[in-house]
């Protein structure tokens, strides 16, 4: 394997752009295509990054199978069409790294996998919060015992909108959090519950406003797609994990916390202070009375970088060594949607805990 490889970016929409601009910025990497079935999109991409003309921009997948020496393809479509777009990748040879959800089928993720061992390929899914300084920062903490005896944690991930029409919110916003608290626990949920409430998009109706080819919803809940979800994690050792769900709250969070017997850690995306706080903080016992002690607070100091520009490097560095990705692996990635696939069943069976191989 040379030090440079070339590289196809499928989906150039909202998230597929950004994997353009950091692909085009990496100095081991050649960019020789772009493909997305919109061709104004197209156009787009090419006037805002000056791309060269010896760049393929096309409309159609099967096209990339002219590119001669590419060696690697980032696909940032739906996720609904990731399934046939990978095996079809890896079955020509190419390394994928590939927008999260892997896809909405364990099964087929776990295809997917095997496949890619098979054929000594690379598969990575973008789970760019694993990347993220405050995350690796964070599981340093936790790791490292400095919140004592780990007692739950929760998170909470609200905003107005986007509101999707395929998934609904526990799909659409649950993975980012469970990788978070996966990763900081260094351990997978041996059981999960899941409840939700909706009220824009129910079974078999459109969405709101009426839009035009608008399909049904697809959703496990009778009533259609949630519009907020409540989840349970438990872990191995017993430690929980409670997670707030919601695309129609004006009150955007993004925060997820530990707790502990000596204090928390909170990863907080819209603080200004610091995206990763310690705060101590424990309880002394005087009678029958318990007095909170040694309270303070540390905004911890992050490395900088773009997390998403440390998915790109470490898929071309994992290329170039045919080495996989530990931190999200196809299989990390599968491990996540097999999480979902069983809160999906929750949800759909009002809550019952449904235990996990």
């Amino acid at each position: 394997m040379t030090n440079k490889i070339n590289i196809a970016v499928i989906g150039v929409g909202r998230w597929g752009v950004h994997l353009l601009r950091n692909f085009l910025a990496h100095p081991q990497v050649d960019v020789v295509a772009v493909v997305d079935p919109h061709p104004e999109r197209l156009a787009v991409v090419k006037q805002q990054f000056d791309l060269d003309k010896n760049v393929l921009l096309t409309t159609q997948w099967e096209d990339l199978k002219k590119v001669l020496g590419l060696t690697g393809v980032a696909i940032a479509t739906p996720a609904i069409t990731h399934y046939a777009l990978i095996k079809d990748a890896l079955q020509q040879g190419y390394h994928v790294l590939a927008e999260k959800p892997l896809t909405l089928n364990p099964a087929e993720c776990r295809e997917l996998c095997q496949l890619a061992e098979q054929r000594h390929l690379i598969l990575m899914v973008d789970h760019t919060y694993l990347f993220h300084p405050a995350v690796e920062q964070g599981q340093t903490v936790v790791q490292a015992g400095k919140l004592g005896d780990l007692r739950y944690g929760y998170a909470t991930r609200t905003h107005l909108g986007p509101v999707r029409q395929d998934v609904d919110a526990l799909w659409d916003l649950a993975i980012h959090d469970i990788a978070i608290f996966n990763a900081w626990l260094g351990q997978i949920p041996v059981q999960v519950q899941a409840t939700g409430t909706v009220w824009l998009q129910g079974a078999g109706e459109q969405g709101s406003g009426g839009a035009e080819g608008k399909k049904e919803t697809d959703s496990p809940l009778p009533q259609g797609l949630a519009d907020l979800v409540w989840v349970t994690l438990t872990y191995p050792d017993g430690f929980q994990v409670y997670i707030h769900l919601c695309w129609l709250n004006p009150d955007k969070q993004r925060r997820l916390g530990i707790v502990g017997s000596l204090g928390s850690l909170i990863f907080d995306e819209m603080s200004r202070l610091s995206p990763l706080t310690l705060l101590h903080g424990e309880f002394e016992q005087q009678g029958n009375q318990f007095i909170p002690v040694n309270q303070r607070q540390i905004a911890l100091e992050l490395e900088p970088g773009e997390p998403l520009q440390r998915v790109c490097s470490t898929f071309v560095v994992s290329v170039i060594n045919t080495t996989p990705s530990e931190v999200s692996s196809g299989w990390v990635g599968t491990q996540l949607v097999e999480i979902l696939a069983a809160l999906t069943v929750s949800l759909g069976q009002g809550g019952k805990p449904i235990f996990l191989k």
